[in-house]
């Protein structure tokens, strides 16, 4: 059995445990979802389900990476130490959201973490990553065009901000995905699998390694996820996972692979833009709701077809995705 199926598996098992330990401590402290009052009207009855459920995919990483990081650091040091960078900065962003959640659902605050910190925050920890790859990793400005098929060095004035914006948009463009029961962990599994696969196709151990854990934690989450749900990731999950997403991909030196292979996530941005603009200017929608996948719900659409249509496509574009590369 390869290396990465074997931490698979044990990630599983791993977040598995921990789900089955946390999930009823989520209930003692009845940190209960919040759903909106404009929300779908079928999302009613989710009121109380628990919520922060992605402290139990962090844990799991967490757990599993600690595991690899011990296994592999003496054979193979360099795999081990970079496997770290990719862990604490998805972690960081994790902690974001959970300080949102916390404010809001056990400090009963329902503003949560203001916008302008959170934005400050994901900005602190997106900068810390770039300087982290181009000054420390030294990967340079390298940046793959997919379907070209080359490599394009980007001036450093450009490649900084330019990672940075795709850092924040990714996060937040997952963050945006997580709003029906196993949606966001679905379709970043997906995504973040296809990441893995570049990684074993290019021979970056690390990123498989941190990819399996990471995978292996996400479908031990969906078998509390899926509808109807037992739990919740929150901000704390979404904002984690986007965080695994974006670094995974600017660590291959292929963030514009993110605009196939994470169409899903793009358009349920572009969905939100487009109907806050669009109803400023004329007072209409475009929209039933925004994100897109209300929209599908409120369209007649039940919740599982919604995640089976959304991962479906997810698929294909990876499968799209893995043959421009």
């Amino acid at each position: 059995m390869s290396y990465q199926i074997k931490i698979l598996l044990i990630s599983f098992i791993t977040t598995l445990v921990f789900a089955v330990i946390i999930l009823p401590i989520l209930k003692r402290l009845k940190v209960g979802q919040i759903e909106r009052e404009e929300g779908p009207e079928s999302h009613l009855k989710k009121q109380g389900t628990p919520t922060m459920g992605g402290i139990i995919i962090i844990l799991g990483v967490i757990a599993v990476s600690i595991l690899s990081f011990m296994q592999y650091k003496t054979n193979e040091p360099t795999v081990a130490k970079n496997l770290i960078p990719l862990l604490l900065i998805s972690i960081g962003f994790g902690l974001i959201g959970f300080v949102d959640d916390f404010k809001k659902l056990v400090l009963k605050n329902t503003k949560g973490l203001k916008p302008s910190y959170k934005m400050i925050g994901l900005l602190l920890i997106s900068v810390l990553y770039v300087v982290y790859l181009v000054k420390f990793l030294n990967i340079g400005t390298q940046t793959y065009i997919p379907f070209f098929k080359v490599y394009i060095n980007l001036p450093i004035w450009l490649y900084i901000p330019f990672s940075i914006f795709v850092i924040l948009g990714t996060t937040n463009a997952i963050n945006l995905t997580d709003g029906v029961d196993g949606l966001a962990a679905s379709v970043t599994t997906i995504i973040i699998t296809c990441l893995t696969v570049i990684g074993i196709i290019y021979n970056v151990k690390e990123l498989v390694i941190f990819g399996s854990i990471v995978c292996g934690a996400c479908l031990a989450f969906l078998m509390f996820n899926l509808n109807p749900a037992k739990v919740f990731m929150g901000d704390t999950g979404s904002l984690f996972l986007g965080g695994v997403v974006v670094s995974m991909a600017l660590y291959l030196k292929m963030p514009l692979l993110l605009i196939i292979i994470a169409l899903i996530p793009v358009l349920e941005t572009l969905s939100v833009m487009i109907q806050v603009t669009y109803f400023k200017k004329t007072g209409k929608r475009i929209f039933k709701m925004a994100p897109l996948h209300h929209h599908f719900e409120l369209s007649g659409w039940n919740e599982n077809k919604v995640v089976c249509v959304f991962s479906i496509a997810t698929l294909l574009l990876c499968i799209l995705g893995l043959n421009v590369i």
